[in-house]
């Protein structure tokens, strides 16, 4: 179909983005409690990368990955496109950000690439929870860390900022909700916007 998606399979998108967009929220929620709960490290890393790997899958939605075969990528960007209006979205929102998508998707090869390097000093291999300036510290080597207070996760060295991501998975799950209240049609943001003022 010319716009990506077929008005009588809307609903399925907006099954699917209420269940990826639950999901990343459920775990965010479950990050918090664990983090007040002063749960071990290695629980709260696990909950946080677990969110954010619902949170790429929701983003694929929106900017789907090349695909090779040509038909399917139009498609496939014709529906980011059409998901995307529905939604709100530009190339503006935190989703849109590839970086931390691709490394959780490349975790494997990009380990090989992490212990590959020549490093010297200290070397993080567990879990860790704590200031993000640990990083800072070219001896220092942190496989997994997250930062509570900056809402940050490091992967293999790198900061991803997960604070705005947060909200834009809640605004997301609540868009998807209304639309499936509504008979399961993507509906424009604006639409939405509208309603709300009657």
């Amino acid at each position: 179909k010319e716009d990506g998606i077929m008005s009588i399979y809307e609903a399925f998108y907006i099954e699917a983005i209420i269940y990826s967009s639950g999901r990343a929220r459920d775990a965010f929620v479950r990050f918090e409690k664990a983090l007040t709960e002063a749960k071990d490290a290695d629980t709260i890393v696990a909950i946080a990368h677990e969110a954010l790997t619902h949170v790429g899958g929701l983003s694929r939605f929106f900017w789907p990955s090349y695909n090779k075969d040509v038909r399917k990528n139009e498609i496939q960007k014709a529906r980011g496109k059409k998901l995307r209006m529905a939604f709100g979205l530009d190339d503006n929102s935190p989703l849109f950000d590839r970086n931390l998508r691709n490394r959780l998707e490349h975790f494997d090869e990009d380990l090989d690439d992490f212990l590959l390097q020549d490093k010297v000093g200290m070397f993080y291999p567990s879990s860790v929870i704590g200031s993000v300036s640990l990083i800072d510290n070219a001896l220092n080597s942190i496989f997994r860390l997250v930062d509570p207070e900056e809402d940050i996760f490091v992967l293999l060295g790198e900061k991803y900022s997960f604070g705005p991501l947060r909200k834009s998975v809640v605004d997301v799950l609540e868009k998807a909700q209304r639309m499936n209240k509504e008979g399961g049609i993507l509906r424009r943001d604006s639409l939405f916007k509208e309603s709300q003022k009657l």
